[in-house]
């Protein structure tokens, strides 16, 4: 509550803004200020205001925000344009058409017409042009061609151009400790469980051994999964 004070008070802040979950605090700072004022009987006492706005979820009740698991950044230095391509893309279909409307200035009809694919295997367009327009909107028409390119190069036709790279260094590792390196895995143990559940690949290999010796090579290929990749860029 005091925060709203303090900015009112030193940067003339009169509107704080949140999702619905903020409301207690915005209010609890309204009516600090008002107290606070009114016992300094303040001159020219101005009152400051609050406005919330709905709290965005996934489908399944899930919270959307920095503090959620994988939660996705706006600056490409925290997330790279290809990766943010690459959230909507992987949007779960009964949110689709509201993210459509909440996160792309598609017009209406544009986005309701796409709703008549739901439950089809075209809904899958429709993620497409959810993440494409998304990506323009954060990071330009130029990164958002290049996100949607590499994509179609790495899971329609078994390419490499346009995925992100990731620096490792030039060395000898165990198989786990090279997914753990290149950042697809956060402990060695997480690894050896993608390893053994079969999600580890290199060049589109699945690995069978996590304690293989192996060097890497600049444009090597690790996968995890079926949706994230990264070449190996050697230092």
């Amino acid at each position: 509550a005091y925060d709203f004070v303090h900015l009112s008070e030193k940067h003339g802040c009169e509107l704080q803004a949140g999702g619905s979950d903020q409301w207690g605090n915005i209010v609890n700072g309204t009516e600090l200020h008002r107290r606070i004022s009114h016992q300094l009987s303040t001159v020219n006492y101005q009152p400051v205001f609050g406005l919330t706005t709905p709290l965005i979820t996934t489908s399944s009740g899930a919270k959307m925000g920095k503090t959620a698991d994988g939660a996705v950044w706006l600056d490409e230095a925290r997330v790279s344009p290809y990766d943010y391509y690459q959230f909507w893309r992987n949007t779960e279909d009964a949110d689709v058409i509201k993210f459509l409307k909440i996160f792309t200035e598609l017009s209406i009809e544009e986005i309701n017409a796409m709703k008549e694919w739901e439950g089809s295997a075209k809904i899958n367009d429709a993620k497409k042009v959810l993440a494409f327009e998304a990506t323009k909107l954060c990071h330009g028409e130029a990164e958002a061609i290049k996100a949607a390119d590499a994509a179609i190069t790495a899971f329609e036709q078994g390419g490499t151009a346009g995925l992100p790279e990731v620096a490792v260094e030039n060395k000898v590792y165990k198989t786990f400790e090279l997914f753990v390196a290149a950042g697809l895995a956060t402990s060695n143990g997480e690894a050896r469980r993608l390893i053994a559940g079969g999600g580890a690949k290199i060049n589109d290999v699945k690995v069978e051994n996590d304690s293989t010796e192996i060097t890497p090579l600049d444009g090597m290929k690790l996968s995890s999964g079926k949706k994230k990749h990264f070449i190996l860029k050697v230092q």
